[in-house]
């Protein structure tokens, strides 16, 4: 007899098992949640070197263009370093693109900051407050937006809008950037007040002032133009502190940055008051929409060039990371940033460990080198901001919608002119609005076709396409390429009765092919049976074919019970059994009226 029990045998193996793989699916879904973890797990040692040279110039465009565009979003400089570091570090780990650097990006800090300008009554520390405050909250959002799978956000605006978007957005950064270009302030609210004092203002410009930034501006579009690989607004930072030492710029009038705190930023958590939660949320909305749009966009665009391809609800987990870690770091609002991830791309950047070589190329820059960055001319900044801003201008796209299609060619421009008009947040309104209409206008009047039978060539065509295709007299055979809902039903209705009146004669029988139909809603379902009644009156009788089983789970099951008579349309499988049907009811009328 043997003494050994089996389960006392087996039980540590089963256990061991079982820990396994319990460690292996939460790593799994770690990883799933992480990517940066497989990445860096499968680096391979020929990619560094590449990755270093990539992580060393992605960091000298991102320090300065951090820098710039803290002046547009309205905090002090050493804020914009802190968007420009941190953000790279989380979304390394956290985002599905091998290339993409997150920072700082100019329509983002312009709608950051009209939503906190519009909040902070113009006090400067409850500004930078409330900046943070919309920060964290955008990654909230972003994070809520990713676990719910909202990726498909990103295709919500139209080409054609978002262009228009972001030409608006550009043209208000210019108007702002130009006096400090000129070396002159301009005070006024909204793009027409600020367009007509800068006109007013600019006899007042400061010759050094536009000499410095003037030489600048022109070296650095001359080393966009000619060279990807050079870090332009490097040398410009660089040159410009440098000239302003040695001819003592400040001193003769030109502007400069002024003090740049070194080290880590303070760790606080922002506070305001509890009915401003509502307005943060609202325009931490707004931004996600048009940041991830933008973002993803670029992220999509290297990831086909590469030959790879990007997770958009990864995204936005990788975004949302991004913005809670430069919320926390009092940092603003960032996104994917296409300069930076160009400056990748070009000089052979393989991983995301390109990020974090940039992030801690910078970080060191923050503790050790911050003292020469107060000389920088702010007409440097300004140069700076203005060549970035150009890159929104999508000239090729409105000339291929001129020739393409006029109808958007015009949303795109009332789009650019709803900026400009209303303001940049009232401009997410006005781009989601026109987003709408476009929607609405194309499903409201959708593709139809009357069907006939074509020789030779399986099925039923329209007889747009096929005009000899035969018909039979007294049928009317309707597709309707469409879902039926209630924005869309009375056109279906109005192309039937159309078809009925243009009828050679007399319509006995109407076939609804329904098998394009995925979705029906109440006042569709209304506007069908009205449409039956209607008909009947008329001695004409409505069937359907090809209807979808799954159209009855729109409804609760006890009120399609409850209204089984009213809603007991007569149903074929197919076109040719309802032929079938209607020939069988002419041949037995024929009968009948050859017996009478």
């Amino acid at each position: 007899m043997c003494d050994v029990d089996p389960f006392a045998t087996c039980y540590p193996l089963l256990s061991c098992s079982f820990r396994k793989f319990s460690s292996v699916s939460v790593l799994s879904k770690i990883e799933q949640l992480v990517p940066g973890i497989q990445g860096y797990k499968t680096y391979k040692r020929e990619y560094f070197s590449r990755d270093i040279v990539a992580g060393l110039s992605v960091a000298a465009v991102a320090l300065p263009v951090g820098i710039a565009y803290s002046e547009i979003a309205g905090v002090a400089p050493v804020v914009g370093i802190y968007a420009a570091i941190f953000p790279l570090i989380a979304y390394a780990f956290f985002g599905s693109s091998r290339q993409l650097m997150t920072g700082p990006d100019a329509a983002t800090c312009l709608m950051a900051a009209a939503a906190v300008g519009a909040l902070s009554g113009g006090d400067p520390q409850r500004h930078a407050t409330l900046m943070v405050a919309l920060t964290l909250i955008t990654g909230v959002c972003y994070l809520g937006a990713g676990f719910a799978r909202l990726g498909f956000v990103a295709n919500f605006l139209s080409h054609p809008i978002l262009v228009g978007y972001l030409h608006g957005i550009a043209i208000i950064i210019l108007i702002d950037q130009m006096p400090k270009l000129l070396g002159f302030t301009i005070d006024g609210e909204g793009f027409l007040a600020k367009s007509l004092e800068f006109a007013r203002q600019l006899n007042g410009t400061h010759p050094i002032t536009l000499a410095v930034g003037g030489s600048l501006l022109l070296l650095l579009i001359s080393i966009k133009y000619f060279s990807r690989v050079l870090p332009g607004p490097f040398i410009v930072v660089a040159l410009g502190i440098l000239a302003s030492q040695l001819f003592e710029l400040e001193a003769q009038g030109v502007a400069v940055l002024g003090e740049v705190p070194a080290g880590l930023p303070p760790f606080r958590l922002p506070t305001f008051e509890l009915n401003q939660f509502p307005d943060l949320v609202r325009d931490a909305v707004g931004l996600v929409l048009i940041s991830f749009t933008s973002g993803v966009l670029t992220s999509k665009s290297f990831a086909r060039r590469s030959g790879y391809s990007i997770d958009a609800n990864q995204e936005l987990i990788g975004f949302g990371a991004a913005n809670l870690a430069s919320g926390l770091a009092q940092g603003f609002p960032v996104t994917g940033a296409d300069s930076r991830t160009a400056v990748n791309n070009a000089t052979g950047g393989r991983t995301q460990l390109v990020g974090l070589i940039a992030a801690f190329t910078m970080l060191g820059i923050l503790f050790f080198l911050t003292s020469p960055m107060s000389m920088l001319p702010e007409t440097a900044l300004a140069a700076i901001i203005i060549v970035s801003v150009f890159g929104f201008f999508d000239f090729a796209a409105l000339k291929t919608l001129w020739h393409a299609s006029r109808r958007e060619l015009l949303f795109s421009l009332a789009t650019t002119g709803g900026v400009l008009l209303f303001g940049v947040l009232p401009g997410v309104l006005f781009a989601v609005v026109l987003s709408l209409i476009w929607l609405l206008s194309v499903a409201t009047r959708p593709y139809d076709a009357v069907l006939g039978k074509v020789s030779n060539v399986e099925g039923f065509h329209d007889l747009d396409d096929y005009p000899k295709a035969q018909t039979i007299p007294g049928l009317l055979m309707y597709r309707f390429d469409a879902d039926l809902v209630f924005f869309n039903c009375d056109q279906f209705e109005k192309r039937i009765e159309e078809e009925i009146q243009k009828a050679e004669t007399p319509i006995e029988w109407v076939i609804i092919d329904a098998r394009p139909i995925n979705i029906i809603d109440y006042t569709g379902i209304q506007k069908l049976q009205d449409l039956r009644e209607e008909l009947e009156d008329r001695g004409i009788e409505l069937v359907f074919t090809g209807v979808k089983h799954h159209l009855s789970e729109f409804f609760r099951s006890t009120w399609v019970e409850r209204r089984e008579n009213e809603l007991n349309f007569r149903l074929f499988p197919s076109i040719e059994s309802a032929m079938d049907a209607f020939k069988e009811r002419e041949d037995r009328s024929t009968q009948s009226s050859k017996k009478d």
